[in-house]
């Protein structure tokens, strides 16, 4: 009896529950549908509002339209940002509704430290680090300063403050530069952004070398001759980012203003050699190319300014005298011609070719070394009568491809590196053989350049004379003015190899002087 009582109360209890459950739900549930006889609202629910940090990024895309934000802006980087924000559309990268994130502050900072890489600081419109944005439009213009500031480091960092071929005087050299879309995606993806954007600097010995004493100049008196060290020192620096970033296992650097020559292999330099190099009016150039053959005792065919300048005066007043002393021979489309026969003065002479035979005599010497390019530039041995230049201090001398004092051991280095050859190999071909082509087995990267400070591992400077004005010319690329930088005379007294140096004043040969600031030493 007691049992079947108890029945009922436990079911009535469970209704009760149950009852109590469903109308707490139906009270939290903003949507349960209406009680039933009960009258719907007619009551609209607010529409969503669109999250903070999705606004932002709907507010980067609207600014990036505006044609006063694109104004002096590269097109690449407009581009850039455009995708990568399409592609991100949902966060900012750098913002938040505090701020600038830790990560942002961190790329802000760096930037703000340029002026230590031989940068201008002043060239980076920043956000204000600490500024407390009042809506997502600040937030925009704040993540899209620092992305182009970001940008324009980046491409700053590998050489783009200048186009190294629009200053003239032969500089061929294009910079490696960083696409703008892979530069936001590497950082956007780096949990360092100060560090990945240090990485972006040439990561070459001398450059190190250079920013350090560029660091210790800064701090010195900054007036007169202390000026212009660091604007030298700015202006080699910026030559290193012009440099490919990898340089090869082994190489050939020849430096015109130092009037050397090294091959360099691990880091270390094996080799070095005085070298010729050409006049103002016939500026050695500076460019990058790979060696591919060794041509022992070659023929010389004479290049187009010898043929205007030397050959084309004496032929048109029939001086042939001169084909028999320098031992040319004549032809026209391959087939040889008798030069006394035609009349100067009416023909084309580039339509000619001189060819002087091999000999004791040659204007290319015993040995040339081929590195094709569109310059018509090579390394090459020279006349007996031109090696007592190799005494003098300034050797700048004739046209414009590359001499070197002992061109049967620079042979013999590239040889054993490229071919495995003995040096009785070559001596064999050096005494024997008669226009005799090799073919490295290895190609080896030749860098022609125009770099007027050295510094050594001590943060010791060797400066050098800038021959052909192209400090000059850098200088009002990059600071706008050439003070302590004058254009050199084409015609005036020879000047000093070695012009000034910073901390020291350098002993000893060429050789030896020049090796005090060569990486590896």
């Amino acid at each position: 009896m007691r049992g079947s009582c108890l029945v009922p109360v436990f079911l009535c209890a469970a209704q009760v529950l149950t009852l109590a459950v469903m109308r707490s739900a139906c009270a939290e549930d903003p949507v349960a549908p209406p009680a039933v006889g009960s009258t719907p609202s007619t009551s609209k629910a607010p529409a969503p509002s669109t999250p903070v940090p999705q606004a932002v990024v709907a507010a980067i895309g609207a600014r990036l339209a505006d044609p006063d934000l694109r104004k002096g802006v590269a097109a690449d980087d407009l581009a850039a940002l455009e995708a990568f924000y399409d592609d991100r559309s949902s966060v900012p990268l750098w913002t938040t509704d505090m701020g600038l994130s830790a990560r942002a502050q961190q790329a802000l900072f760096e930037i703000e430290k340029a002026d230590d890489w031989g940068l201008d600081k002043h060239a980076f419109d920043l956000p204000p680090a600490s500024a407390l944005p009042t809506g997502p439009e600040e937030q925009a213009i704040a993540e899209i300063k620092l992305n182009l500031a970001i940008l324009r480091y980046a491409r700053f960092a590998r050489g783009g403050r200048s186009d190294p071929t629009a200053l003239g005087g032969k500089v061929f050299q294009s910079p490696s530069m960083r696409d703008p879309k892979t530069v936001l995606a590497d950082i956007a993806g780096s949990e360092t952004p100060d560090a990945y954007l240090r990485s972006l600097h040439p990561q070459h010995t001398q450059f190190a070398r250079l920013r350090q004493t560029l660091l210790v100049a800064r701090d010195g008196d900054a007036a007169g001759d202390s000026r212009t060290d660091v604007k030298r020192i700015i202006m080699n620096m910026e030559r290193w980012r012009w440099m490919p970033e990898d340089l090869g296992r082994v190489y050939v650097w020849s430096n015109t203003p130092a009037f050397m020559l090294y091959v360099v292999k691990d880091g270390q330099t094996i080799y070095a050699d005085k070298t010729q190099v050409g006049t103002i009016d016939y500026a050695t150039p500076v460019l990058s190319a790979d060696m591919t053959t060794v041509v022992f005792n070659p023929e010389w065919i004479a290049p187009p300014t010898v043929l205007r300048e030397n050959l084309a005066p004496a032929l048109r007043k029939k001086n042939y005298s001169i084909l028999k002393k320098k031992g040319f021979s004549v032809s026209y489309q391959g087939k040889p011609v008798d030069p006394t026969k035609i009349d100067w003065r009416r023909v084309n002479i580039l339509n000619y070719t001189f060819t002087q035979r091999p000999g004791p005599h040659s204007n290319i010497g015993k040995v040339k070394f081929l590195l094709p390019n569109r310059h018509a530039f090579v390394l090459h041995d020279t006349w007996p009568a031109r090696r007592k230049y190799y005494q003098q201090a300034v050797r700048a001398i004739g046209h414009d491809c590359v001499r070197m004092e002992k061109p049967d051991r620079f042979a013999k280095v590239l040889l054993a590196e490229s071919n495995g050859w003995p040096e009785s190999k070559v001596t064999d071909l050096w005494d024997n053989s008669i226009n005799n082509r090799v073919t490295l087995d290895s190609e080896i990267p030749v860098y022609s350049t125009y770099f007027t400070a050295v510094a050594d591992e001590q943060g010791k400077v060797t400066t050098f004379p800038d021959l052909y004005g192209l400090d000059h010319k850098l200088a009002r690329a990059l600071f706008g003015d050439a003070e302590g930088f004058p254009m050199p005379t084409r015609k005036g007294k020879r000047r000093r190899a070695v012009s000034k140096s910073v901390r020291w004043k350098p002993q000893g040969s060429d050789v030896t002087r020049s090796l005090q600031g060569f990486p590896g030493r």
